[in-house]
């Protein structure tokens, strides 16, 4: 019976899982998000794919517009033409007025929070006075119908509601004409997603616009109109319609679009367009305009103007760029089938960095993203250099980063440049054609294509500085306070960049490594992508595709990445070590013997050693007791194991022969985020070992868990996280035994300050090297005689 209790008490030392927890007192981190998600129906399914009777609006648009180059004006007129394909009957249409956030009392003006005023460049604050100066706002001059009757409208801050004299039923279109004007601001003092910038250096301008037109407001089978306000934060929800532009600028202008050039005879030279059959067949960038003929350009005036016009087809936005200092270049790519025709434009100033890198890192993003999502469907792909740090636009994307004036460059603007063009190029694929609402979720297309932008970066050069996707580089904002979960409206964000950007890319990139494998994420992304494609997706159908393509519940990892603030720290609270007992007494009371010499006596017990004892005084005192030792072996103990084994079968005897080792490692969830547990163990001999354990062992206990390793040799060492895969925001507690952890410091002089006196006077400061010495004694005076 005692070999059977040894037995038992190993089982349950072996076992900690099976301790009760009562699931109500902790937060059920694998709660299903059935009952948060919306409930499918036949527009929305619960695999995540457009239902059998999914639907979307479209509105195809005709504008004529005019570059105002000397007042810095845009004026335009439209006739837009409005598909109801839903299953709604309409009583009003809803447009977009994004230039209204301008107006002096806009939202986003009166609920702009104040700086921190304790020092303020002068670029600040003269960007201040002139974003209260400026008279902006779109100026609506006419709304008409098809038969050129006035229509009531109603402008509500940056939207604008068209009463419909009769309702628009299902299936039916609507035509109806608007005018318009602005004034454009200047970008590099109110920063926005477009305007203009001079160059007071040759006194031209160069104009990046968009936003510039009134567009269709999204109506959808989600939240039927989408007029949420706009403040800044929040971009674009849009529907897909054809273009037809033209687009009136000094005749001395170029002018990039979104489009495809529809009169090159009438715009452009013979010479730039045979340069531009060239370009078709160029194995890198070829000027179409160069930078000698740029610069030329510049010193002129304009002696009349011209009409540009370009066709869209299939596009949820129109942006285009016109000066007279672009320089151009263009080459032809072949994207699985689709002849596209990556173009770059940009002043001098954007030289030698634009010329040497903006056009490939078009045709690299393409490739990419091509890859990971699906063929790029559109003719051109453009990138500007303008005032306009980084956005993005159907076929193009105005991107800022330049050299210095001198043409020298730090390592921080060659790759901010190269990473800003893959970034913006790649939102012709999200949101552009994957249209996500980017008025309520930031993240959707932000974050999705942050993720694809590290992809490629990788693909650029080994050991790119990618700023994004690596789960070490988002630590400190996971740890910080200031944040909320990124499902949270795009106008109500903290720490804007981090939450809609980073930590969705990283969220991605830890599903793609260490959660999925490469292989089923590539393959599940791959699907939401084509299932979505010129579709609207919501935050649920990008869930329930991701689960649907991949067969994983991934509602625990949606749970703590994208509705909580939740973060990784699993730490090793400490290791356990069991050894199996052999039965045989001779082998283990001899081991308990070892242990009990090894262990270490107490300091009570050291000093308690020379004390006389009672016992010595008195011999009769002692008894069977004093001279008895449990780790002592009798025949008794002997005989009873030899009955033992006797009753064991061959299984059992060679169970008890193993020589295995238990190690029990105890963690703790101290983070509160749920993550695979990846440990990597180093054996006495100096092998090592690689561990992955699913984030399901914290289903029963989200705080604390229990995983058993068995292994024939001894384990020296277990690090957690080795490849610094699942943002772990501590790395002090993830090994055992516990790690130094290292740093540097350096040492630096003391410098004085000069006092009020010195700074008037200009008087050196004394140091200990410089401090003058007492004047050396003169010998004395000769007396006379000596």
């Amino acid at each position: 019976m005692r070999y059977l209790a040894v037995a038992l008490t190993f089982m349950l030392l072996v076992a900690p899982a099976a301790r009760a927890q009562s699931k109500t007192e902790l937060s059920d981190k694998f709660r299903q998000l059935e009952e948060i998600l919306p409930t499918p129906n036949e527009y929305r399914t619960a695999s995540g794919a457009p239902g059998h009777r999914y639907w979307q609006q479209r509105a195809d648009y005709t504008i004529d517009v005019e570059l105002d180059d000397v007042n810095q004006r845009l004026i335009g007129k439209e006739t837009i033409t409005y598909y109801n394909q839903s299953p709604d009957t309409l009583n009003y249409l809803w447009l977009q007025l994004d230039q209204n956030i301008f107006e002096q009392k806009s939202d986003a003006n009166l609920t702009r929070t104040a700086p921190e005023l304790e020092r303020v460049p002068f670029t600040t604050l003269d960007s201040m006075l002139a974003a209260a100066t400026f008279e902006g706002g779109q100026k609506i001059t006419s709304v008409r119908d098809a038969r050129n009757n006035p229509l009531k409208y109603t402008i509500v801050k940056t939207m604008l509601r068209i009463d419909l004299p009769t309702p628009l039923a299902p299936g039916q279109n609507v035509q109806f004409a608007v005018d318009w004007n602005y004034n454009i601001n200047d970008a590099r003092k109110i920063r926005a997603r477009s305007g203009y910038e001079f160059f007071s250096q040759d006194g031209n301008y160069l104009y990046e616009i968009a936003h510039w037109f009134p567009r269709m407001a999204a109506y959808n089978d989600v939240s039927g109109w989408q007029h949420k306000q706009f403040l800044g934060s929040g971009e674009f929800t849009l529907e897909f319609g054809n273009y037809r532009v033209r687009i009136t600028a000094p005749n001395d202008h170029i002018v990039a679009s979104t489009g495809v050039l529809q009169n090159p005879n009438e715009v452009l030279t013979a010479q730039q367009r045979a340069r531009l059959e060239q370009a078709k067949t160029a194995r890198e960038p070829f000027l179409i305009v160069t930078p000698a003929e740029a610069e030329a350009n510049e010193k002129n005036k304009p002696t009349g103007k011209k009409t540009w016009v370009f066709h869209a087809d299939n596009v949820r936005d129109f942006a285009f760029a016109s000066s007279r200092k672009f320089i151009w270049d263009a080459q032809q790519h072949n994207v699985e089938g689709n002849r596209v025709m990556a173009m770059s434009y940009y002043p001098k100033e954007g030289n030698p960095l634009w010329e040497r890198y903006s056009t490939h890192a078009i045709i690299h993003t393409l490739n990419v993203y091509s890859r990971y999502s699906f063929a790029y469907p559109y003719p051109i792909a453009i990138s500007v250099n303008g005032p306009v740090g980084g956005m993005e636009y159907p076929m193009i994307c105005f991107n800022g980063p330049r050299p210095e004036p001198d043409g020298t460059y730090t390592a921080g603007t060659k790759y901010g440049l190269i990473s800003v063009v893959i970034h913006e190029v790649g939102h012709n694929y999200f949101p552009m054609i994957v249209n996500s609402d980017e008025r309520q979720w930031t993240w959707m297309d932000e974050g999705l294509n942050t993720f694809l932008q590290y992809l490629s970066e990788a693909e650029w050069e080994d050991n790119y500085p990618s700023r994004r996707g690596e789960p070490q580089n988002i630590t400190e904002y996971m740890m910080s306070q200031a944040q909320v979960p990124i499902m949270t409206n795009s106008e109500s964000l903290l720490q804007f960049g981090n939450n809609a950007y980073a930590k969705p890319a990283t969220a991605l990139n830890i599903l793609r490594e260490t959660i999925l494998g490469r292989e089923l994420f590539d393959f599940s992304f791959r699907e939401y992508s084509r299932r979505w494609k010129f579709k609207r997706p919501m935050p649920a159908d990008f869930f329930r595709t991701m689960e649907d393509a991949s067969g994983v519940d991934l509602d625990w990892f949606w749970r703590g990445w994208f509705y909580t603030t939740d973060h990784t720290d699993i730490a090793i609270e400490g290791i356990r070590l069991f050894t199996l007992d052999t039965a045989n007494p001779d082998v283990d009371k001899a081991a308990r013997l070892r242990d009990r010499e090894a262990a270490p006596q107490t300091l009570s017990e050291q000093r308690n050693k020379p004390l006389p004892k009672r016992v010595d005084q008195f011999p009769s005192l002692r008894d069977f007791y004093n001279t008895y030792d449990a780790l002592v072996v009798t025949p008794q103990d002997r005989e009873e194991y030899q009955r033992f084994l006797a009753a064991l079968t061959e299984r059992e005897r060679e169970l008890l022969q193993t020589g295995m080792n238990f190690y029990v490692v105890d963690l703790k969830n101290i983070g509160g985020l749920v993550m695979p547990v990846i440990f990597e163990i180093e054996y006495m001999d100096g092998t090592k070992e690689e561990m992955r354990i699913p984030a399901e062992i914290w289903r029963y206990d989200t705080s604390d868990a229990s995983k058993m390793i068995m292994a024939k040799k001894e384990i020296r060492s277990i690090m957690l996280d080795p490849h610094l895969e699942t943002a772990d925001t501590d790395l002090t507690n993830n090994s055992f035994p516990r790690r130094p952890t290292k740093s540097r410091f350096q040492l630096f002089k003391e410098q004085r300050q000069l006092n009020p006196m010195q700074q008037l006077e200009r008087k050196p400061v004394l140091t200990p090297t410089t401090r003058p010495t007492a004047p050396p004694v003169p010998p004395p005076t000769p007396t006379p005689g000596n």
